[in-house]
C-alpha cells in the first residue's frame, strides 16, 4: 500500500450557509465544486486547502450535535500549516473569528493555536 497524503476532510455543518462563508470568506478556502443533492436534501461543497486537499463540506437535515469537544470519539481536531500562527491569529479575530491563545506545543517547542468554526467544531494552526 502506498499512501499519497489526504485528499479532503469532510465536514457537516448545522446552517450549511453559514459554514460556507466562514470557510470561503473567514477562511479564504476556494470553492471548486458546489453541488445540491435533492434525494438527501444535501448540498456538498469542496474547498481547495493550499497544497492540494480538500475539505468537503456537507449539509443534512437536523444532524446530530457533536457530543463533546475535543475529545469525542472520532476526528479530533483539523490542523492547518502556517508560517506565522501570532499573524493568522490576529487575520481570525479581525474577522470575527474566535480563537484561543497562542501556545508553544510542549513536544516540538513549535507555536499553535485552536480556533472554531460555526459548528464550534476546534480547528488548529499549527506554525512550520
Amino acid at each position: 500500500m502506498e499512501l499519497l497524503g489526504i485528499h479532503h476532510v469532510a465536514i457537516i455543518a448545522s446552517d450549511y450557509q453559514r459554514s460556507k462563508r466562514f470557510y470561503t470568506e473567514a477562511m479564504g478556502l476556494a470553492v471548486i465544486a458546489e453541488q445540491y443533492r435533492a434525494e438527501r436534501r444535501s448540498y456538498k461543497l469542496d474547498l481547495a486547502i493550499p497544497g492540494g486537499s480538500r475539505i468537503e463540506l456537507f449539509s443534512f437535515p437536523d444532524p446530530p450535535a457533536r457530543p463533546t469537544r475535543p475529545e469525542a470519539t472520532g476526528l479530533r481536531h483539523l490542523a492547518f500549516a502556517v508560517r506565522d500562527v501570532a499573524a493568522t491569529l490576529a487575520d481570525l479575530r479581525g474577522r470575527g473569528v474566535r480563537t484561543e491563545r497562542l501556545r508553544v506545543d510542549e513536544v516540538t517547542g513549535k507555536r499553535m493555536a485552536f480556533f472554531f468554526d460555526p459548528d464550534d467544531l476546534p480547528l488548529e494552526l499549527y506554525e512550520v
